[in-house]
């Protein structure tokens, strides 16, 4: 994996939306606290609306990819998830890329092309979440790019059926995002992986559903490990069991492997940002992070 230029306080950063409409209050309130550190660049054209997507196609493919390609950006931060990066990943030319790409949710879908294409890359809040997240939160993503220290361990996970330590390249994000990639030239290898999940509004049956899939495609061979983050309203209608949890616990425990929840990732309260691509081991309860993002 190929690992970024560090970022300093000032330096100019793209913002740019390839998924869903960009709601103004929240991207203001989210771009406060990014503007406050860096330069931000972006065009009125990311609060475009097309029906569930932030303007057609060719726009939102020619902007992420002007961003990817421009070299005076030193970093690429999506304005909000939804949904729309699958439409348009195939598109991209990401052999150039050479500065981090920060989001979650349906940015998985960009995610699993660039660790495909050997770069890391970085899970973290998109800007429309900013505003609602703890200043823990965002310093940990400015340290995670200005830095070139790992980030401190995750203590105080709960084991979920098999325990023990794995250790491989962190990889994954949106559970629901990350199964349709599966059958395309996107979708990362999990071999050798620790992986990551989260999710939200999504019905235990249809976690199961997801991860079945991952199962049956072969996917899962080689898997060392899985952290899993919040699994927001990812409940049943009336109640009833079994938990998202539980299913994770199921459908993965013909692996053997080390799975553990309770990472603050996701759409929930806390977000913390962590490098896709780098080198983790996973013990018990911890979660170690062994490689930095940046040279």
């Amino acid at each position: 994996m190929r690992v970024v230029a560090r970022l300093k306080a000032g330096d100019r950063v793209a913002v740019v939306a390839p998924s869903g409409p960009v709601p103004r209050e929240r991207f203001e309130a989210g771009a406060a606290i990014l503007r406050a550190r860096y330069q931000l660049a972006y065009d009125d054209r990311i609060f475009a609306h097309t029906g569930f997507l932030a303007g057609d196609d060719d726009a939102r493919t020619k902007e992420l990819q002007a961003a990817l390609d421009d070299d005076s950006a030193r970093a690429v931060f999506c304005a909000r998830g939804g949904y729309g990066l699958g439409r348009i990943v195939g598109r991209l030319d990401l052999r150039r890329v050479e500065k981090p790409v920060i989001g979650f949710s349906d940015t998985t879908a960009l995610h699993g092309a660039l660790q495909q294409a050997g770069l890391r890359s970085v899970h973290g809040p998109v800007v429309t979440q900013l505003g609602d997240l703890p200043t823990d939160d965002a310093d940990a993503l400015f340290a995670l790019l200005e830095t070139d220290r790992p980030a401190p361990p995750v203590v105080g996970l709960r084991p979920l059926g098999s325990s023990g330590r794995a250790g491989g390249r962190l990889v994954g994000g949106n559970l629901e995002v990350l199964s349709r990639l599966v059958g395309t030239s996107h979708f990362p290898s999990l071999a050798d992986a620790v992986l990551l999940l989260e999710d939200v509004g999504e019905r235990p049956y249809r976690m199961d559903r997801a991860l079945t899939q991952l199962a049956n495609a072969g996917a899962l061979h080689g898997l060392r490990g899985c952290v899993v983050g919040d699994l927001v309203g990812c409940v049943e209608k009336d109640g009833s069991g079994p938990t998202a949890e539980d299913v994770i616990a199921e459908r993965l425990a013909h692996l053997k492997i080390p799975v553990a929840a309770g990472l603050p990732i996701g759409h929930g309260k806390r977000n913390r940002p962590v490098v896709l691509g780098g080198y983790v081991v996973l013990e018990h309860d911890t979660l170690t992070f062994v490689d930095s993002l940046v040279a």
